[in-house]
């Protein structure tokens, strides 16, 4: 495993959010519309201004985020993620597999449209988990 990192999800507010955090943390923030993404035509019209993803970093601080593309209404105080980076694509299906059981596998893992495998889940304590592996690039 390579780090831990929190992803928030918000209600259509993610980019007013992850720029106040910017200018609370100072960093870099690069943000994802979802209008501008290969996922547009995927997603409701209304949505084409949210956030897709936004990731602020600041030396060893990363706080990622987006705004709430699932539809499920979200629960102030469980409207984040803890985000695993993995060294390998074995390390995030083991990792899927051991967390997963006897909780909720929300989106196995799989190579995503961005390139990096990517897997979502709710362990048995009710914690959100995604992770992510990136593939180096040949």
């Amino acid at each position: 495993m390579k780090r831990i990192d929190a992803y928030l999800f918000f209600e259509n507010n993610c980019r007013e959010a992850m720029t106040y955090y910017q200018q609370v943390l100072g960093g870099e923030l690069n943000l994802t519309i979802v209008g501008e993404s290969p996922v547009a035509e995927q997603l409701p019209p209304e949505m084409k201004d949210n956030v897709l993803h936004g990731k602020l970093i600041n030396d060893n601080v990363v706080l990622m985020a987006s705004d709430n593309c699932m539809g499920a209404p979200l629960d102030k105080g469980r409207n984040f993620s803890l985000s695993l980076s993995c060294s390998n694509e074995e390390e995030v299906h083991s990792l899927y597999a051991k967390l997963a059981d006897s909780g909720e596998a929300v989106s196995p893992p799989k190579t995503e449209f961005w390139g990096d495998v990517f897997g979502m889940l709710v362990d048995k304590f009710g914690i959100s988990w995604m992770l992510n592996y990136r593939p180096e690039k040949q």
